[in-house]
C-alpha cells in the first residue's frame, strides 16, 4: 500500500510531495531463505522508482514501513519498480487532473522544470516518441455501448527510460480490454534492436497479466490458486497490439529485460480514468 500527497503551486506543479510506502521486504526474506541472514536492514528495492524521480520536485519525502504479513514474497520482473511506478504515475495523473492539465503536457512541464536538463531531455524524448506513435490528442475509435480512453505513464528502471501509452475499452459490467499499447524506450544504444522489441513486448504482457488479473488468495494459510485454470493470464485472444519505438541516445547502456513492465499498469489505469472519469487505486484492475 502507499499514501501520496502533494501541494500544487504555480502552474499547478508540485512544490512538495510525500510518499509513504508499506509492505514486506523482498530482499530481507530472500536473504533469510537462501543464506540465513538479514532482518531489519534497509530494503532499497521497496523504494525503487520513488526515491529518484526525473520530475522537478523541490521537496520530496519518501517514507517506508516494513510490514510482515506472514506471507512469503520473492522477486519478480522489475521488483519494486513494478508497484511503485503504478503508485507514482497514477498519482501524477491525479495531480494533472487537479491542476486542470493534460497528463502528457503536465509531465513534460515537470521534466522541463528539472535542473538536470540532460537527463530530463532523455525522458522528454521518450515521452514524446510514445505520445506521437500512440496518437496522443487524436480522437479514439469509438466502440458502441462502451467507453474508450487513452493513458500514459513514464518509468525509469535499471538505467533505461520507458514511456507507454495504452488504449483501453471499458464495456458493460466494467469489462476491461486493452486494445493497443505503444512503448518507447531509451536504453542508451540498442545493440540488438530485435531483442529490444521482443523484451519490451514481453514485459508489457507480463505486467498486463499482473495489472488485470494478478491476484493470489490465501485461505487458512494456503494459496487457493493451483494452476492456470484458476490463475488467469493474458492469452493471445486478449493480447493487445504492442508497438515499440526505440529512442537511441549516447547514455550508458541500460537494462532491457525488465523495463517494459513498470509503466503498463499505470498507463492502463490512467486510460480507465480517462474513459470513465474515475480514478483506479487498486490492483488487479478487474477486481
Amino acid at each position: 500500500m502507499a499514501r501520496f500527497s502533494a501541494q500544487l503551486g504555480d502552474h499547478g506543479l508540485p512544490t512538495r510531495m510525500t510518499a509513504h510506502l508499506a509492505g514486506p521486504s523482498v530482499s530481507t526474506q530472500f536473504m533469510k531463505r537462501t543464506m540465513n541472514m538479514g532482518g531489519g536492514m534497509p530494503d532499497r528495492t521497496s523504494v525503487d522508482g520513488v526515491v529518484s524521480l526525473p520530475y522537478a520536485l523541490p521537496n520530496l519525502e519518501v517514507k517506508q514501513t516494513l510490514v510482515d504479513t506472514g506471507i512469503p514474497v520473492g522477486f519478480w520482473r522489475s521488483v519494486g519498480h513494478s508497484q511503485n511506478a503504478y503508485f507514482v504515475e497514477c498519482f501524477i495523473d491525479e495531480c494533472a487532473a487537479a491542476a486542470g492539465q493534460d497528463p502528457l503536457a503536465y509531465r513534460l512541464a515537470l521534466l522541463r522544470a528539472n535542473t538536470d536538463n540532460a537527463h530530463a531531455q532523455r525522458c522528454i524524448k521518450v515521452l514524446e516518441a510514445a505520445a506521437a506513435k500512440g496518437g496522443w490528442g487524436q480522437p479514439l475509435a469509438q466502440v458502441p455501448g462502451a467507453m474508450v480512453g487513452r493513458g500514459i505513464a513514464l518509468a525509469e528502471s535499471f538505467r533505461s527510460i520507458v514511456a507507454e501509452v495504452a488504449e483501453v475499452v471499458v464495456g458493460p459490467g466494467n469489462a476491461i480490454r486493452v486494445r493497443r499499447v505503444v512503448a518507447a524506450v531509451d536504453c542508451g544504444f540498442a545493440l540488438d534492436p530485435v531483442n529490444v522489441v521482443a523484451q519490451l513486448r514481453s514485459g508489457v504482457h507480463f505486467g498486463l497479466t499482473a495489472a488485470l488479473y494478478g491476484r493470489i488468495d490465501i485461505d487458512k494459510g494456503r494459496v487457493t490458486q493451483s494452476n492456470f485454470t484458476d490463475y488467469r493470464m493474458v492469452k493471445l485472444a486478449d493480447a493487445p497490439r504492442v508497438d515499440v519505438v526505440i529512442v537511441n541516445s549516447d547514455a550508458a547502456l541500460g537494462g532491457i529485460g525488465e523495463v517494459g513492465t513498470p509503466p503498463i499498469a499505470p498507463a492502463v489505469a490512467n486510460a480507465i480514468r480517462a474513459a470513465t472519469g474515475r480514478a483506479v487505486r487498486e490492483l488487479p484492475l478487474t477486481a
